[in-house]
Formats: structure tokens, sequence, C-alpha cells
């Protein structure tokens, strides 16, 4: 096992690396007893509440009107009584007191890093990362990528953006810790993407990092160049920002696009290390890397943890962060939990069908619940899709109406095939989300692509209650 674990926060060797042949970075943490990790895992967290408590008017506050103290920790079931911490309070304290607000637990001066969110919802979110936590993320992502499958040897073409976002930061240093050969390429810039195609042709890369639907853009970009994106050598992918690698269809294009694995990642930026929640080479759905960053599923409303087997978000709390430690951040994300054994031989517990929604994605259509996710896997699923999709939901009078723009491939271009694959994708749609919608067909490359995130659903219902609003005055 690398470091030494019986201090806080741990040390860990800068120079170890297991065997390439070894299946595991630290066998005897990712394969243990749950028990007995748990044991760690509770002192850790100790020290933990113990270094946020003594640093930091935010959580002191918050622990003492909740009548909790780190002397309260007696076992993990007892941070259930520590009040959650959601984003809003984060910016909060950071307009209060700026930049970084009164939860960074190190001084301003031992700063290594910043990072942050855009502010495109909202005010902006500081990062500041020390240079201990820093080393230590880079040996979190080290460890998780070997589960992945990546080894020394490995090139990694990292194609995401190089700016405030973390990710591609966060890969660049696990791949490097691991000892493989980054390729930081990015992405965003205009023709980049034509580039990264050509370079990967005569670099030939074994790995690639990014967002799905870019990864199905460079797919794109690559075949009108004439080339096979199957045949650039990825034997391994993956991603985070977007739930899309572990939608069953999504991760089957993937796989068969690039024929190489399809590993689906990824929490929070603001609980980096974010890879903890994390697939291995078997692909059964992500492992909660648990002695890293501690989760638990909880449910959406009291933010009591659930039992395996059940659904809700993610709630989670570092272990090993001394710089803006996350003490039981709620997610937002939808996920489903399982204790039931990987083939892997990892003892974590798993989210079988990854990230597969946010809380705050969902829309409601005439009564019933409707994820992004939901829909792209079932278009994704039915030969002659085009590739891209988007949703629209308006209402006229008392109803809601709601169409899905869908691309269909070139191969449908008679009017006949697109009237059958307009009846099967309403009919599966319908079946899978339990409303009919209206289905449009266009030409395949008429939707906008992405580098990043995709966005595809439209909700224009508030400019409908705007409009009456407008006429009631």
């Amino acid at each position: 096992m690398n470091g030494d674990l019986a201090v806080w926060p741990p040390r860990y060797d800068p120079a170890y690396r297991p065997d390439p042949a070894a299946d595991y970075w630290s066998p005897e943490l990712e394969c243990c007893d749950p028990r007995t990790r748990d044991v760690l895992i509770l002192e850790k967290l100790r020290r933990q509440a113990g270094w946020a408590w003594e640093r930091s008017p935010f959580y002191r506050r918050k622990w003492e009107a909740a009548g909790v103290s780190p002397a309260t920790l007696r076992a993990l079931d007892d941070l259930a009584k520590f009040p959650i911490v959601q984003k809003a309070e984060l910016r909060a304290s950071q307009a209060a007191a700026p930049p970084y607000g009164e939860y960074l637990c190190i001084e301003p001066g031992g700063v290594a890093r910043i990072h942050g969110t855009s502010g495109t919802t909202g005010r902006p979110t500081v990062f500041g990362i020390g240079s201990e936590d820093w080393e230590r993320i880079g040996e979190a992502h080290a460890r998780i990528l070997w589960g992945a499958g990546i080894r020394p040897d490995d090139r990694v073409l990292i194609c995401s953006f190089f700016s405030l976002y973390m990710g591609s930061w966060g890969a660049l240093r696990g791949v490097e810790r691991l000892g493989a050969t980054a390729f930081p390429f990015g992405a965003g810039v205009p023709g980049q993407t034509l580039m990264a195609v050509e370079w990967a042709r005569e670099l030939k890369p074994t790995a690639f990092y990014g967002t799905p639907s870019y990864a199905l853009h460079f797919a794109e970009t690559a075949r009108r160049e004439g080339i096979d994106p199957g045949t650039l050598g990825f034997r391994t992918l993956f991603f985070s920002g977007e739930p899309g690698a572990g939608i069953p269809a999504t991760k089957r294009l993937i796989e068969e696009t690039f024929r190489g694995r399809c590993v689906d990642m990824g929490s929070m930026a603001e609980m980096t290390p974010w890879m903890t929640n994390a697939e291995c080479r078997h692909r059964t759905g992500m492992h909660l890397w648990q002695d890293l960053v501690f989760t638990q599923v909880c449910d959406p409303e009291t933010f009591a943890p659930l039992p395996f087997g059940a659904e809700g978000t993610p709630v989670y709390t570092h272990l090993e962060r001394t710089s803006q430690p996350m003490i039981r951040l709620v997610s937002g994300d939808l996920t489903r939990w399982t204790d039931e054994p990987c083939p892997c031989g990892r003892t974590y517990p798993r989210l079988p069908d990854g990230l597969y929604g946010r809380i705050d994605d969902m829309f409601i259509v005439r009564g019933e619940n409707i994820y992004p996710s939901a829909i792209e896997d079932t278009l994704r699923a039915i030969d002659g899709f085009g590739g891209e999709f988007r949703v629209i939901v308006s209402r006229r009078e008392a109803m809601d109406e709601f169409l899905i723009r869908a691309e269909h491939a070139a191969s449908h271009a008679d009017p006949g095939l697109q009237a059958k694959l307009r009846a099967t994708m309403t009919e599966r749609l319908r079946a899978r989300l339990g409303v009919h919608p209206v289905v449009e067909l266009v030409p395949e490359g008429t939707l906008p692509r992405t580098e990043f995130k995709a966005r595809r659903v439209i909700d224009d219902r508030d400019l409908y209650r705007r409009s009456l609003q407008g006429v009631r005055r």
C-alpha cells in the first residue's frame, strides 16, 4: 500500500507505482472487507471534520446550530446528523468573504491553484487549492485511472477545455502521476477538433478524455476526413462532465465507434478529486472510492441516507482535503446505488447506472417526470438516428406541447424511410417516457454539436405564463 495513512492528511510516496501487470494500485484498500475499510474512513472523517471545525467559521456556525461537532462523530452513521451544504451557501460565503469564502481552511497565501465555475447561471464559484491537496488529487486520480485500465505505456489525448474547468486539469494531473504520456490537446478553439483528429492519426494515442458529446463530435469530424475513428487506436476512453458515458445506448455507440472501452467517471468540481465516482475496466457502473471521498446516497428532500438499492442524490464528504473541504455537499444528481460485487474484486459500493440525470434537469410534461438521458438512450438505440436531438417543451392554452427534433441518418433520406423512422421513434419514446411526443426529423448535421457539455432541452412554458400575466394586467 502506498503512503503513510496513520497520519492526516495522508502522506503518499510520489515514486510509488505498481507493477504494470497488477490489477490494483492499492489492493489493501480497494479489495478489503468494507467493515475494515470503514474503520479507516471513520478516522479520516474525524480528522477532516476536526480540521474544518478549527479553521472554518462557515462550518463551525452550521454545526453549532445543528448541535453537532467532531466530538459527536462516533460512527459513520453519525455523519447523517450533520447539516448538508448546498452550492448556494458556498456562493453566499464567497460573496461575504471574497474570494474563497469562510471555508478555505488554509492561509490564502497557501493557495497554489485557482479554478472555478464560469458563472453562467449565477455568481462564479472560486476554487482555491493548496499544493499538497493538488498532489493528493493526482494520487487519487492515478489510482482510479489504474482501475480503468490506464498504464504507464499509454498515451492519453485530453480533449477538454484548459480553463477554469477542473476536469481537464485533474485528468492531466492523474495521467502524469500514473506515469503515462499526457497529450493535453484541449478544445474550444475553431478548427481544433480537426487538428486533434489529424494529430491523433499521426501520434496514435491509446486513451482519450473529454465529454461523451465531444467524443461523438470528434468521430463525426474524423469521418468527414475519410478516417474511421475505430482505427485511431483508442483502447480506453474515459469521460466526465455529462451523463452520456453512463447511458447504455451512448456507451455502446462510443465503444462501437472507437472500438475501445468507454469508462464513466465524475462527480463535482467542488469535490475534486472528482474521479472518485468511477468505473473500472469491467464497466459495471461507477465505484464509489469511499476512502477518498465518502459518499452517501440520500433522499433528495430530507437528505437522510438511503439503503442500497434505492434511488436518490449523492451527498459527498472529503476525507483528505485541507483547502476548501466539502462536508456533506449535495450534488443534485440522480442515481441508484448497490453493494453487489463487481467482477474486478473491489469492494466499494457502486452506482450501476452511473449518474443518469440531474434533479434540476428533470422536467414535467403532462404529469410525467422526464429526464433528457432517457430520451438520449432511446434515440441512440434506434437505427436511422442521425446523432443529435433537441427537446422543445411549450404550452398552448392548457396543454403542454412536447416536441423532439431529431436528426435522421443520411441513409434515411427517403421520405418513406423517414415516415417509418418517425413512427418508431414516437412509439419507443412514448413507451419509455409515458408521454406522446411530436417527433420532427431533420437531416443529419443540422443541429449544432458541442465541444463541452450538451444542452438539449428548451422549455418555453415560462414565456407562455408570462404572456398570460401580461394579458391579465
